[in-house]
């Protein structure tokens, strides 16, 4: 049963010991993913992780991930894990995605587990559909309170410093659409993003976010705590409650 479903950026920067003192941009970001995680972690003590393959190199399909990982290829061997009930005997490495997402259970909640439903990030909206009806499936099957923890980025086009290639304004319209969708809740719009533009624009999070959003087939109220682009990167952090649930209390757990 999906209890909520928490977005939040797929971004290295997340952890501290990786940004550095300096990047105090990322206090803003770091503070709301906080709260969002907060509340998945009141809503439910079990998490399915959503996000992208590693674009370079990265598995695809069905794999059988690691328990385990560290943010060592990112500048410091930063330790993460799934939980007790995530441990797998799998040895191919966790992407980044859920290397963000095990660190973020790791700071708010250590007995919760998450369970990687990692996509690729080519895939076709049609495609990204499909694991969204196995996303749906999966939640349905379960009688038990499940959180759904999206990790996926925006735009990389959308600053004059941009790892995209500096500021672009086909970008910055493109990152509109997708935060007004979000911000609505609006899974058709999510669906419907052009993979070719969002490719074009750096958008990583694309069939994440279309992946979620074929999974979620009940009206849903939307929450947005962050939206911004402080690096030239889009990045939200969001909720969404399926209508009728009560809403959750971060501090309540």
């Amino acid at each position: 049963m999906l209890a909520l479903v928490a977005i939040v950026p797929s971004a290295p920067l997340l952890v501290p010991e990786l940004a550095g003192p300096a990047a105090v941009e990322a206090e803003a970001i770091r503070g709301a993913v906080r709260e969002v995680a907060d509340q998945l972690a009141s809503a439910a003590s079990s998490w399915i992780a959503v996000g992208a393959a590693d674009l370079a190199g990265g598995a695809r399909g069905s794999i059988d991930y690691s328990g385990t990982g560290e943010f060592g290829a990112y500048g410091v061997s930063v330790p993460v894990n799934l939980g007790k009930k995530g441990e797998s005997t799998g040895s191919q490495p966790l992407p980044l995605s859920m290397l963000i997402a095990c660190w973020i259970r790791g700071e708010v909640a250590q007995d919760i587990s998450i369970t990687p439903f990692v996509v690729d990030p080519e895939a076709s909206p049609a495609e990204c559909a499909a694991r969204g009806r196995e996303l749906a499936a999966l939640l349905s099957a379960t009688p038990e309170p499940v959180g759904v923890l999206v990790v996926a980025d925006g735009s990389t086009a959308l600053s004059s410093s941009a790892p995209g290639g500096g500021l672009r304004e086909s970008a910055v319209e493109l990152q509109q659409m997708i935060d007004t969708a979000i911000a609505a809740a609006d899974c058709e719009a999510i669906t419907e993003l052009d993979p070719s533009a969002c490719a074009v624009e750096g958008v990583g999070g694309r069939a994440a976010w279309q992946t979620a959003a074929a999974a979620c087939t009940t009206p849903l109220a939307a929450k947005v705590d962050y939206c911004a682009a402080p690096f030239g990167v889009g990045y939200t952090v969001a909720t969404w409650t399926p209508v009728g649930c009560p809403p959750v209390d971060g501090g309540a757990r």
